[in-house]
Protein backbone atom coordinates (compact mmCIF):
# COMPACT_ATOMS: atom_id res chain seq x y z
CA UNK A 1 0.00 0.00 0.00
CA UNK A 2 1.10 3.41 -0.40
CA UNK A 3 0.30 7.12 0.41
CA UNK A 4 -2.01 8.75 -2.37
CA UNK A 5 -3.71 11.83 -1.00
CA UNK A 6 -5.22 14.05 -3.46
CA UNK A 7 -2.21 16.20 -4.30
CA UNK A 8 0.21 16.66 -6.91
CA UNK A 9 1.66 12.93 -8.11
CA UNK A 10 5.38 14.08 -7.03
CA UNK A 11 4.21 15.18 -3.82
CA UNK A 12 3.09 11.29 -3.34
CA UNK A 13 5.53 9.92 -4.53
CA UNK A 14 8.50 11.84 -2.56
CA UNK A 15 6.00 11.19 0.47
CA UNK A 16 6.36 7.11 -0.07
CA UNK A 17 9.88 7.18 -0.28
CA UNK A 18 10.82 9.83 2.16
CA UNK A 19 9.91 8.93 5.53
CA UNK A 20 11.68 12.36 6.55
CA UNK A 21 9.37 14.43 3.75
CA UNK A 22 6.41 12.35 5.02
CA UNK A 23 7.21 13.57 8.75
CA UNK A 24 7.67 17.16 7.74
CA UNK A 25 4.18 17.00 6.54
CA UNK A 26 3.13 15.91 9.39
CA UNK A 27 4.60 18.41 11.60
CA UNK A 28 2.96 20.79 9.18
CA UNK A 29 -0.22 19.74 9.00
CA UNK A 30 -1.95 22.14 11.41
CA UNK A 31 -3.94 25.06 10.54
CA UNK A 32 -3.94 24.50 7.27
CA UNK A 33 -5.52 22.50 5.09
CA UNK A 34 -3.59 18.81 4.45
CA UNK A 35 -2.97 19.21 1.14
CA UNK A 36 -1.04 22.27 1.77
CA UNK A 37 0.55 20.44 4.37
CA UNK A 38 1.26 17.57 2.20
CA UNK A 39 2.46 19.24 -0.52
CA UNK A 40 4.31 21.50 0.93
CA UNK A 41 7.61 19.21 1.65
CA UNK A 42 8.08 18.78 -2.42
CA UNK A 43 8.34 21.93 -2.73
CA UNK A 44 10.65 22.11 0.00
CA UNK A 45 12.74 19.88 -2.11
CA UNK A 46 12.21 21.78 -5.24
CA UNK A 47 13.71 25.39 -3.37
CA UNK A 48 16.95 22.97 -2.13
CA UNK A 49 17.20 21.23 -5.04
CA UNK A 50 17.48 18.30 -3.71
CA UNK A 51 15.96 15.91 -0.94
CA UNK A 52 17.48 17.05 2.28
CA UNK A 53 18.41 14.63 5.51
CA UNK A 54 17.58 15.60 8.77
CA UNK A 55 21.40 16.82 9.75
CA UNK A 56 21.29 18.95 6.83
CA UNK A 57 17.71 20.74 8.52
CA UNK A 58 18.75 20.52 11.77
CA UNK A 59 21.97 22.26 10.84
CA UNK A 60 20.53 24.75 8.59
CA UNK A 61 20.54 28.43 9.86
CA UNK A 62 17.34 28.83 11.41
CA UNK A 63 16.78 32.42 9.24
CA UNK A 64 17.88 30.79 5.95
CA UNK A 65 15.25 28.29 6.42
CA UNK A 66 12.68 30.42 7.47
CA UNK A 67 13.33 32.35 4.65
CA UNK A 68 12.60 29.26 2.24
CA UNK A 69 9.68 28.64 4.28
CA UNK A 70 8.63 31.90 3.52
CA UNK A 71 9.40 32.38 0.28
CA UNK A 72 5.73 32.61 -1.88
CA UNK A 73 3.75 30.75 -1.66
CA UNK A 74 4.88 29.84 1.93
CA UNK A 75 4.77 26.55 2.77
CA UNK A 76 2.85 26.87 5.72
CA UNK A 77 0.74 30.12 7.34
CA UNK A 78 3.49 30.35 10.08
CA UNK A 79 6.53 29.69 8.05
CA UNK A 80 9.45 31.25 11.05
CA UNK A 81 7.76 28.78 13.27
CA UNK A 82 7.12 25.70 11.20
CA UNK A 83 10.79 25.98 9.94
CA UNK A 84 12.06 26.00 13.75
CA UNK A 85 9.68 23.25 14.42
CA UNK A 86 11.04 21.34 11.49
CA UNK A 87 14.46 21.84 12.57
CA UNK A 88 13.50 20.77 16.20
CA UNK A 89 12.38 17.34 15.04
CA UNK A 90 15.05 16.96 12.92
CA UNK A 91 17.46 17.76 15.49
CA UNK A 92 15.73 14.98 17.67
CA UNK A 93 16.09 12.48 14.27
CA UNK A 94 19.69 13.22 14.30
CA UNK A 95 20.46 12.69 18.56
CA UNK A 96 18.43 9.79 18.55
CA UNK A 97 18.20 8.05 15.73
CA UNK A 98 21.10 8.78 13.67
CA UNK A 99 18.92 11.12 11.59
CA UNK A 100 17.39 7.83 10.19
CA UNK A 101 13.28 8.88 10.54
CA UNK A 102 12.50 5.24 9.75
CA UNK A 103 14.24 4.06 12.96
CA UNK A 104 11.63 5.60 14.61
CA UNK A 105 8.82 3.94 13.57
CA UNK A 106 10.89 0.50 12.68
CA UNK A 107 11.95 -0.13 15.63
CA UNK A 108 9.01 0.00 17.72
CA UNK A 109 8.11 -2.80 19.74
CA UNK A 110 4.05 -2.22 19.97
CA UNK A 111 1.81 -0.13 19.03
CA UNK A 112 2.30 1.26 22.59
CA UNK A 113 5.76 2.02 21.74
CA UNK A 114 5.36 3.59 18.28
CA UNK A 115 2.71 6.28 19.52
CA UNK A 116 4.99 6.70 22.54
CA UNK A 117 7.73 7.55 20.46
CA UNK A 118 6.28 9.86 18.10
CA UNK A 119 4.70 11.73 21.30
CA UNK A 120 8.08 12.81 22.00
CA UNK A 121 8.62 14.82 18.83
CA UNK A 122 8.47 18.49 19.82
CA UNK A 123 5.13 19.56 18.71
CA UNK A 124 3.51 15.94 18.55
CA UNK A 125 0.45 15.87 21.07
CA UNK A 126 -1.42 12.64 21.98
CA UNK A 127 -3.90 13.25 18.94
CA UNK A 128 -1.44 13.42 16.19
CA UNK A 129 0.53 11.29 18.03
CA UNK A 130 -2.04 8.57 17.19
CA UNK A 131 -2.76 10.14 13.59
CA UNK A 132 0.57 9.55 12.64
CA UNK A 133 1.14 6.21 14.01
CA UNK A 134 -2.67 5.58 11.84
CA UNK A 135 -1.00 6.83 9.00
CA UNK A 136 2.36 4.58 9.08
CA UNK A 137 -0.12 1.68 9.89
CA UNK A 138 -3.16 1.78 7.35
CA UNK A 139 -0.53 3.15 4.48
CA UNK A 140 2.97 2.00 4.88
CA UNK A 141 2.43 -0.82 6.68
CA UNK A 142 4.25 -0.15 10.00
CA UNK A 143 1.76 -2.61 12.10
CA UNK A 144 3.99 -3.45 15.31
CA UNK A 145 1.55 -5.45 17.68
CA UNK A 146 -1.36 -3.33 19.07
CA UNK A 147 -0.84 -0.64 16.56
CA UNK A 148 -4.27 -0.19 16.29
CA UNK A 149 -5.10 0.26 19.67
CA UNK A 150 -2.30 2.39 20.19
CA UNK A 151 -3.83 4.62 17.13
CA UNK A 152 -6.94 4.57 19.27
CA UNK A 153 -10.18 5.49 16.87
CA UNK A 154 -7.77 6.59 14.33
CA UNK A 155 -6.53 3.08 13.78
CA UNK A 156 -10.06 1.67 13.61
CA UNK A 157 -10.56 -0.28 10.02
CA UNK A 158 -12.46 1.48 7.56
CA UNK A 159 -13.03 5.02 9.67
CA UNK A 160 -12.52 8.28 8.26
CA UNK A 161 -11.41 11.15 11.13
CA UNK A 162 -7.93 11.76 9.31
CA UNK A 163 -5.12 11.89 6.42
CA UNK A 164 -4.60 8.53 7.44
CA UNK A 165 -7.73 6.91 5.92
CA UNK A 166 -7.31 9.62 2.81
CA UNK A 167 -6.73 7.29 -0.12
CA UNK A 168 -8.70 9.52 -3.11
CA UNK A 169 -11.29 12.49 -3.21
CA UNK A 170 -14.20 10.70 -1.99
CA UNK A 171 -12.30 9.46 1.14
CA UNK A 172 -10.76 12.93 1.68
CA UNK A 173 -14.79 14.15 1.81
CA UNK A 174 -15.51 12.03 3.85
CA UNK A 175 -13.12 12.98 6.28
CA UNK A 176 -13.80 16.57 6.15
CA UNK A 177 -17.38 15.61 6.89
CA UNK A 178 -16.32 13.94 9.84
CA UNK A 179 -13.83 16.97 11.30
CA UNK A 180 -16.95 19.29 10.43
CA UNK A 181 -19.40 17.69 12.53
CA UNK A 182 -17.05 17.56 15.53
CA UNK A 183 -16.23 21.24 15.32
CA UNK A 184 -19.77 21.50 15.16
CA UNK A 185 -20.12 19.25 18.24
CA UNK A 186 -17.75 21.40 20.10
CA UNK A 187 -19.65 24.90 19.19
CA UNK A 188 -22.27 25.98 22.77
Amino acid sequence: MALSLPIAPEANKLLNRNGLMLLTAMVLDQQIPLEKAFSSPWVLVERLGHEPTAAELAGFEPEALAEIFGRTPALHRFPKAMAARVQEVCAMLVERYDGDPARLWNEAATGKDLVKRIAELPGFGKQKSQIFAALLGKQFGVTPEGWREAAGVYGEDGSRRSVADIVDQVSLAQVREYKQSVKAAAKP
